[in-house]
């Protein structure tokens, strides 16, 4: 990991250009645009043809297109219901009490996020909040297995009171299905309908619907950069939860802090990604030293660790400040997706915590619960953009509906401020549906 020393040094390193990076084409997305389309593209034209031809030829194109891209037809595009339940049935004993477990507190918590309605008719007014009918989420398929995912967004959706929750991920078995893992958590989260899809074309379909899918209000859920790039597209037709880049976890740490379990969390979030982020931001230059023994001791006994020893190697820092304050100041400039507190009364520093997708206080609070169990949804957000948006939960499927409901007396009342500020305006159409009011009474 690069260690970089001071406030100021470290600002540059972490914050500075800090973004989604969607405006970068690799190579790869030219190469594929053309053995597709017959031409090279960068990223964003790329993604725009594969919607608009899902939005012309809907089921058509999805099976074109995914037999030019993968070399092997698309066998199905809808899983059974029965698939899920046999998947179900298919995993461990101990996998299946794990999933379920997990699914229960992470409904618990959502049962108590829950908005309320309320109202003041004395003031004249109230707020109503109301689930969207539709949603759906993308999982992940490629290098892993995401089934956590499913369990993260379709339970918070069916607390909220959605009505039809789908979900697409890219098929991986022989048969053209999603792995057992992830059908068995969708039989568990009680998912509608999931489709066998991934990439843009998954989110085109989702969002404007095919012969074989139905069409979602709310997308949500992580994803490569094409599935990033298509949400950014389609969202207007559709809400989306947010846009997501690759992993990231800062952790936040003095002296008493435990270097083994520092390291441990980092390589949690490494193992991900060659573009995961994993960050140490620390008052104490031994805890750093003694880390990075620890980083270069354990890396080697992971199944994944050569993309563990890439995300150290290419993204990882530790970020040395003479201060908590100037550590918690570099944090909120970050904004990081996952935040770890491993310092001396920890609990006393969060409320200075301004920018991060969620905070997990303490060393036995760690990151890795967050994933799998701890309650909060998993899906949260990358790239500095917790500055300005939350992680998924029942209000990503959820809308407020205020309702306006004033006795006559106030109305009169508020009519008069309403008239002089129409007519500030230049709107005496506006003006006089007020006035009138005023002259009936």
């Amino acid at each position: 990991m690069k260690v970089v020393c001071g406030f100021e040094n470290s600002h540059r390193e972490l914050v500075t250009g800090r973004g989604l990076g969607l405006e970068t084409t690799p190579s790869l997305v030219s190469d594929s645009a053309k053995a597709i389309f017959g031409e090279e593209m960068d990223i964003v034209p790329y993604v725009q043809r594969i919607i608009d031809g899902v939005k012309k030829d809907g089921d058509i194109f999805l099976k074109s297109f995914t037999n030019q891209l993968e070399g092997k037809p698309l066998k199905q595009i809808e899983v059974a219901k029965e698939d899920l339940r046999k998947s179900y049935e298919r995993i461990s004993d101990n996998l299946r009490i794990s999933l379920e477990a997990s699914a229960s507190r992470v409904e618990e918590f959502h049962k108590k996020s829950l908005p309320q309605n309320w109202d003041d008719f004395d003031s004249g007014y109230s707020v109503n909040f109301v689930p969207v009918e539709s949603a759906a989420a993308y999982i992940p398929g490629g290098t892993a297995k995401y089934p956590s995912t499913v369990l993260m967004t379709a339970i918070p959706a069916k607390v909220a009171g959605v009505e039809l929750f789908s979900l697409a991920c890219p098929g991986s078995n022989e048969n053209g299905l999603p792995p057992d893992s992830v059908l068995a958590a969708a039989y568990i989260s009680k998912v509608d309908r999931v489709y066998s899809l991934g990439g843009a074309q998954a989110i085109a379909a989702l969002a404007y619907g095919t012969e074989s899918v139905t069409r979602s209000d709310v997308i949500c859920g992580p994803g490569n950069m094409f599935v990033t790039v298509a949400k950014k597209l389609v969202y207007g037709d559709v809400g989306i939860d947010g846009l997501y880049g690759p992993t990231e976890t800062v952790i936040l740490a003095d002296e008493t802090a435990n270097p083994i379990l520092c390291a441990a969390d980092l390589l949690a979030q490494a193992e991900h990604d060659p573009l995961a982020k994993p960050v140490l931001i620390t008052t104490s230059n031994t805890l750093a030293k003694e880390t990075q023994a620890q980083l270069d001791v354990r890396v080697a006994h992971l199944d994944r660790s050569d993309i563990a020893k890439a995300s150290l190697n290419d993204q990882g820092v530790i970020a040395l400040v003479d201060t908590i304050e100037e550590a918690i100041r570099l944090s909120n400039a970050f904004a990081p997706e996952h935040l770890s507190i491993s310092i001396r009364n920890g609990t006393s520093v969060v409320p200075q915590i301004r920018n991060a997708g969620m905070v997990f206080l303490g060393e036995y609070s760690h990151e890795v619960l967050g994933d799998y169990g701890a309650g909060p949804s998993h899906v949260m957000p990358t790239a500095g953009t917790a500055r300005f948006n939350s992680g998924l939960g029942v209000h990503t499927f959820m809308k407020s509906i205020p309702v306006v409901n004033i006795n006559i007396e106030s109305a009169l009342e508020i009519t008069s401020h309403a008239s002089v500020i129409a007519r500030e305006e230049g709107l005496t159409g506006h003006a006089e549906a007020a006035e009138i009011r005023q002259e009936l009474l």
